[in-house]
């Protein structure tokens, strides 16, 4: 990791009609903090109207960790380590506070108020550096990713509210993170896949052999779990239908860099996730990038 990324800022926020196509994003605002993202700027007349922005102030980052609690903890049953001085209902890590953060939120209108809906945290090449490492490096041995970490980002800690899970809010982050992707020239994204554990660990490891067989990374970019999930000792043969984001992820080319590991935190088993701008097709990069 030998350079500080210049990240090019842009306007504010960005609204998503779901239906349409994106817009091209506006120019870049060059007095912004160089390593900070800014939004991206798109209106629809169309509801319902989506906002992605990224967090400009603490009020936005305690929304998203909010969110977070809510779907991760009270959910899904997580139940992470507790960082000092962390606001109860709040999902906090110590990566925090190194990551952008951007969030999806609903446009207000008439009496309602406008609510975050989803999520994805983004921890660039500069900010690993100055946390430590990237957070995947704490689940996985990523020696053999080396050579790309100059120019890969991760994201993490991805949620969408229960009430807005019909595909709307992921487009809206995919694509307001494609055109960041593209504005600072990195061309790898890493993260990890969490898989629920809730069987035992059956229908992920089930999961894992079926997708060593078709989607694996090639051998320079696979990496090894720090706690593996014990694949041989569980049933590796159930027909599990692959969860719409996992299989909208393959879809855009994502690789699978090996068996997963054991989060016992959150009680998931997590694939760790490897996904090359170049290895898009074209039809996804037509999408996202206008």
């Amino acid at each position: 990791m030998a350079t500080i990324l210049e990240i090019q800022g842009i306007d504010a926020m960005s609204e998503f009609d779901t239906a349409q196509a994106l817009a091209p994003i506006a120019q870049p605002d060059r007095q912004r903090r160089p390593d900070r993202p800014a939004g991206l700027s798109q209106r629809s007349h169309v509801a319902p109207t989506l906002q992605a922005v990224w967090a400009r102030h603490l009020d936005d980052v305690r929304a998203a960790q909010r969110l977070r609690h809510q779907v991760f903890v009270d959910e899904m049953g997580a139940r992470p380590a507790p960082v000092a001085g962390a606001l109860a209902g709040h999902d906090v890590d110590l990566f925090d506070e190194f990551c952008e953060h951007l969030i999806v939120r609903t446009v207000p209108r008439n009496d309602e108020p406008g609510e975050v809906v989803g999520t994805y945290r983004v921890l660039t090449p500069a900010a690993a550096r100055r946390a430590g490492s990237f957070h995947s490096d704490t689940e996985f041995d990523l020696t053999r990713l080396r050579p790309l970490r100059d120019r890969m980002v991760e994201l993490g800690r991805c949620c969408v509210h229960v009430d807005h899970r019909s595909g709307g809010v992921i487009l809206a982050l995919c694509s307001t993170l494609a055109r960041f992707m593209r504005d600072n020239r990195m061309d790898t994204v890493i993260g990890c896949f969490s898989l629920s554990m809730r069987d035992g660990g059956h229908c992920a490891a089930s999961l894992w052999e079926r997708l060593c067989q078709t989607h694996l990374a090639p051998v320079e970019w696979q990496v090894r779990p720090r706690v593996a999930l014990p694949v041989q000792e569980l049933n590796r043969s159930l027909d599990v239908e692959l969860p719409a984001l996992l299989k909208g992820y393959l879809r855009m080319g994502s690789k699978v860099m090996g068996a997963p590991a054991w989060d016992p935190e959150f009680g998931t088993a997590d694939l760790p996730m490897l996904t090359r701008v170049a290895d898009i097709p074209g039809r996804y990069q037509r999408h996202s990038l206008g």
